[in-house]
């Protein structure tokens, strides 16, 4: 495998739970650059779980690989600076500050100010609602407003690679589209996303690949357009 070819994320055989309750095993996925690809599955398949591995939250088994640099004992403290950035499910925000400070606490790593800066107003561009409310309390936002300043506060710490947890939950579809939409638009500047959805048709359609979860495995994998067709996902999770 040429150094080109190399995934950005490589998971191997990952076990992983909670006491002596597991849930992931022997879990491998790759993540390659400027890809977008969805981890779908029901509520409870391991998904959040994975995320919270990654993450470095939780301890496991197996290895994990991100940047060609095996990351399996880090800290979190240590993958985040390394450009692993997750979007929490729930969004949690500061509810109590602004708009912009939440985004600027997302780059309270960064050391140039002028390049933040712009960052800042590139997020403003990107979003232009954010731009609109950036003195406005986090906390007083509807639900889509709350998504999309998660999904900044993430892209002000300048990812590598950006975990998004169930990024349309509880929002309406036309605020959903514009966030596939915005989706696009960061993995067009070279951002790599793994995009952690309950909502299989969204997920499939915002994705170049795409695993299914069931049990804490991989039952399924392919390019989303592979597995929008599969017999089998339309019956379990597209309602065909």
């Amino acid at each position: 495998m040429t150094a080109a070819a190399t995934p950005l994320l490589q998971v191997g055989q990952v076990s992983a739970g909670y006491g002596l309750m597991p849930v992931l095993h022997e879990l491998s996925i790759e993540v390659r650059q400027a890809e977008i690809v969805a981890l779908v599955g029901s509520n409870g398949a391991g998904k959040t779980t994975l995320l919270r591995v990654l993450s470095r939250l939780l301890p496991c088994t197996g290895s994990i690989t991100f940047a060609g640099r095996d990351v399996t004992a880090s800290t979190p403290d240590q993958v985040f600076g390394q450009g692993l950035v997750q979007v929490p499910e729930g969004r949690q925000l500061f509810d109590r500050m602004s708009v912009q400070d939440n985004l600027l606490m997302g780059a309270f790593r960064r050391q140039n100010k002028a390049q933040v800066r712009r960052d800042l107003e590139r997020m403003y561009a990107l979003f232009p609602r954010l731009g609109e409310r950036r003195a406005q309390l986090a906390g007083s936002m509807s639900g889509g407003e709350q998504q999309m300043c998660a999904m900044a506060r993430a892209l002000m710490a300048a990812p590598r690679l950006m975990m998004i947890d169930e990024m349309s939950l509880g929002l309406a579809p036309v605020i959903v589209q514009q966030l596939v939409g915005v989706l696009s638009n960061i993995r067009g500047q070279g951002v790599t996303v793994l995009l952690v959805e309950q909502d299989v048709q969204v997920a499939l359609s915002a994705a170049d690949r795409a695993y299914v979860i069931e049990n804490g495995r991989v039952t399924l994998s392919g390019s989303a357009r592979q597995l929008i067709d599969d017999p089998a996902v339309q019956q379990a999770y597209l309602g065909v």
